[in-house]
């Protein structure tokens, strides 16, 4: 039965149900997805989590086994009626060694019927403005994803997906793919990212999708799902002496009190920490530090990816789009 999805305004991407199975095996199971436009979507998860599967069910490469979906309006089951404005970055991205970047899109622009036109605009762009006269060959890594980038942004797209956009890039290679992906989301396209890199993700996105084991776990904003994280209110006494006292004074005051090399760690809101500086005072205990250590991106993604000892989160209503 083919499930009825909501309007899909303001909306670049959803699913409803959507399922890929390979015999007995879900490596996607039952995703109710949803990208709001205008933003960059991290798409995130373990290794084998269902990541490029999923993407390859939007772009029309694999068809699913169950669920529906919709990609810029237009359902899955019809990828000829929405790819001509998406762009992709799926694999590696593949030229000729032996000719110009400026060729190979002149090339690429011909077989998909685009105007050639564009081609240096494209090159300013990804800032290969200066050598696109180079043989692709002669391409550091961080050259050769950033012309893959140029390749997917010929259709002139409103949707650009990339999988894996900074996989085996040097750290000046993550820079330049990071500062490009900012500057085309500052200029207006919807842009999903989908990696297993979380400090890029929280650098570059607006947006977060979860996916583990094929299942979602989490879907809204980044900062929501960081604040879903207890926070650590961290304190110093001025005597080692007091550190158990002022550990079991957090406790006490049921905000699980603990000893981490010198410091006393407790498991409370960022608020708490000039309460907690009154009871050290009242207890005859001089404080020589207070601090707050918020919960990371890392610290909620194996939060929520690790199902044997956490709450699974799915989503987060706070931030999710009305359709």
């Amino acid at each position: 039965m083919t499930a009825t999805l909501p309007s899909a305004n303001g909306l670049a991407v959803r699913t409803s149900g959507l399922t890929k199975r390979y015999g007995a095996r879900a490596v996607v199971d039952a995703i109710d997805m949803q990208l709001p436009r205008g933003v960059v979507s991290g798409f995130v998860g373990p290794n084998g989590a269902g990541k490029t599967t999923t993407l390859r069910m939007l772009l029309g490469l694999i068809r699913p086994s169950a669920g529906t979906g919709e990609v810029l309006g237009h359902p899955i089951t019809d990828p000829a009626s929405y790819l001509a404005n998406v762009g992709a970055l799926i694999e590696a991205p593949a030229f000729y060694p032996t000719i110009s970047g400026r060729r190979n899109l002149e090339i690429l622009a011909a077989l998909g019927r685009h105007g050639r036109d564009k081609v240096d605009t494209l090159l300013e762009q990804v800032g290969l403005g200066d050598r696109g006269g180079d043989t692709f060959k002669s391409y550091s890594l961080g050259m050769k994803q950033r012309l893959g980038i140029a390749a997917a942004l010929l259709p002139d797209p409103e949707l650009l997906v990339l999988d894996e956009p900074t996989n085996g890039l040097d750290p000046a290679g993550i820079r330049e793919v990071r500062a490009l992906l900012r500057g085309l989301a500052d200029e207006g396209l919807t842009v999903v990212v989908s990696s297993h890199l979380l400090a890029e993700i929280e650098t570059i996105c607006d947006h977060l999708v979860v996916i583990d084991a094929g299942k979602l776990r989490y879907q809204g904003a980044i900062d929501g799902l960081i604040s879903s994280q207890t926070a650590e209110v961290i304190a110093v006494p001025e005597h080692a002496a007091d550190l158990a006292r002022l550990a079991a004074i957090c406790s006490d005051a049921g905000h699980d009190g603990r000893v981490v090399d010198g410091e006393v760690h407790a498991a409370a809101p960022a608020d708490w920490a000039p309460e907690l500086n009154r009871l050290a005072m009242r207890h005859d205990i001089t404080l020589a530090g207070l601090s707050v250590s918020r919960g990371t991106l890392e610290d909620a993604f194996f939060a929520i990816t690790d199902t044997e000892g956490h709450q699974i989160l799915a989503h987060a209503p706070e931030t999710e789009v009305q359709a």
